[in-house]
């Protein structure tokens, strides 16, 4: 492959990866999708390409939605809770160079979209996060322009009509980590109390890998106790890193040197946690570097 040819899908990649990760919610199988973009770019003839980044945007989008339907299908089997695979936000966003939201990654967001159809989630993603033309999504996606349009539409009022997204000041989220410790180290539940919903919703990822909830549970005294009670001992002699996990800050956690889980947060408008996501599955966190 010429140099020009393999620079400009270096180039690319960043962006490529980005986009597959937020259509599967698995870095690994983004990086997947990514390397069979590359193999096609390889064999295709690229002096017929007018613009190689919408043919490799194009290529990427498709693939994942191969990938995703046997994903979705792989979910109906998945033991207890799914949760998208934890990424180190600052990787994800110098590798962007800013131009992406940091809370388009977060775990929230991620399980929102998976209210979402294949295309409608592919839709979105281009055209709300990644500025995409609606003419070149639905080249992309084989379809009409005016049907391009309905699909980000109704994937925008079927994410609006969720609970929405929100992103608390730094100071706020490590309030919230600080107390999170707390609780689990030392027992004390005060200070977080405070910080969590009414209905706050704790979700554990094992993936039926290692020992973990099968259901999320639900409520303020239900999820303290758990933290206490549970969590205290099993975590013990874990060790704490704090690190930007899908856009926001958390926990990564560490036993004699392996990363055991991770711990993100979701929010409500008015600063209070509304989820607890916990990574445990080995698989998920096999990549997980900082």
């Amino acid at each position: 492959m010429p140099s020009a040819d393999l620079l400009r899908f270096e180039e690319a990649r960043p962006m490529l990866l980005g986009l597959a990760y937020r259509i599967l919610g698995s870095r690994a199988d983004a990086e997947d999708a990514v390397q069979d973009t590359f193999l096609k770019w390889q064999a295709v003839d690229r002096d017929a390409i007018d613009t190689p980044i919408a043919w490799l945007t194009t290529a990427c989008t498709r693939r994942c939605l191969d990938l995703l339907g046997n994903a979705h299908r792989a979910r109906v089997d998945y033991v207890g809770a799914w949760l998208p695979e934890p990424i180190p936000t600052p990787t994800v966003a110098a590798a962007e160079d800013g131009t992406l939201l940091a809370d388009s990654l977060s775990t929230a967001f991620m399980l929102l979209l998976e209210r979402l159809s294949p295309k409608e989630r592919a839709a979105y993603l281009l055209h709300e996060i990644f500025d995409t033309p609606y003419a070149e999504i639905a080249a992309m996606l084989e379809l009409k322009e005016p049907a391009c349009r309905k699909l980000v539409s109704r994937a925008r009022a079927n994410l609006q009509a969720a609970e929405e997204r929100h992103a608390p000041s730094r100071e706020r989220q490590q309030a919230l980590l600080e107390a999170f410790r707390l609780a689990i180290t030392e027992g004390a539940t005060a200070r977080l109390a405070n910080l969590l919903s009414a209905e706050i919703r704790l979700s554990a990822d094992g993936g039926g890998k290692v020992p973990t909830l099968l259901e999320p549970l639900h409520g303020r005294e239900e999820v303290l106790a758990f933290l206490v009670n549970r969590l205290r001992g099993y975590w013990s002699d874990y060790q704490w890193r704090e690190a930007d996990i899908n856009g926001g800050p958390g926990f990564v956690m560490y036993r004699e040197g392996n990363v055991v889980a991770t711990v993100t947060f979701g929010y409500d408008r008015s600063g209070q946690a509304t989820d607890i996501f916990i990574v445990r599955n080995p698989d998920k966190l096999a990549r997980l570097t900082l």
